[in-house]
């Protein structure tokens, strides 16, 4: 049953800080996604009021950019921390530096922030696409016998995924052993 959003006459910069703070419990978040969060708070808010009420929305929305930059300044709210958090974990997760700059984009992280996030050394990109091919059972993780047309769709799903032709090759040419070698290296590193 879904909640009855409250009515736009008891919205005030204390309620949305208080919104925000709530949401921040629960999710790391970037300042656009905190902003967005309360965007939609507001819209909801101000679809269930009244049409006199609804002119205090752009009132609100500002409010809303008021709260999300004292939350910056008091470092509740980082872009760079979520960067490097995010980018860690789903690099731990077999994605590509491509695939992790998109996702931190898609956040709102800025491009500079994103590009000095993610972990770039090729040593760490080739574990990841290995941690991939383990995920979708391909390379030396695969059960099917070898053939050059299931070589080809493996290197085209690492290709979808975002490592570069030569990184997957690499990761798909390993036997087993050496990529298990390598992802247990990679993690102890973390």
């Amino acid at each position: 049953m879904a909640r009855r959003p409250k009515p736009l006459a008891e919205l005030t910069e204390a309620t949305l800080r208080e919104a925000a703070l709530t949401y921040l419990a629960r999710y790391a978040a970037t300042r656009t996604g905190l902003l967005r969060v309360l965007d939609r708070k507001i819209a909801r808010w101000a679809a269930a009021a009244d049409a006199e009420a609804q002119h205090a929305a752009p009132d609100l929305r500002a409010a809303a950019r008021r709260v999300v930059a004292r939350l910056v300044e008091t470092g509740a709210v980082s872009d760079a921390a979520f960067a490097q958090s995010r980018g860690r974990s789903l690099q731990r997760a077999g994605k590509s530096a491509r695939a992790i700059g998109a996702h931190l984009a898609a956040r709102g992280v800025s491009r500079e922030l994103a590009t000095e996030s993610v972990p770039g050394s090729p040593e760490q990109e080739l574990a990841a696409a290995v941690i991939h091919a383990r995920r979708r059972r391909l390379g030396g993780f695969r059960t099917k016998p070898d053939s050059p047309d299931l070589h080809r769709r493996e290197l085209a799903a690492m290709a979808r995924a975002g490592f570069t032709q030569s990184v997957a090759s690499q990761a798909l040419r390993l036997s087993r052993d050496e990529a298990e070698t390598l992802i247990a290296t990679f993690r102890a590193t973390l």
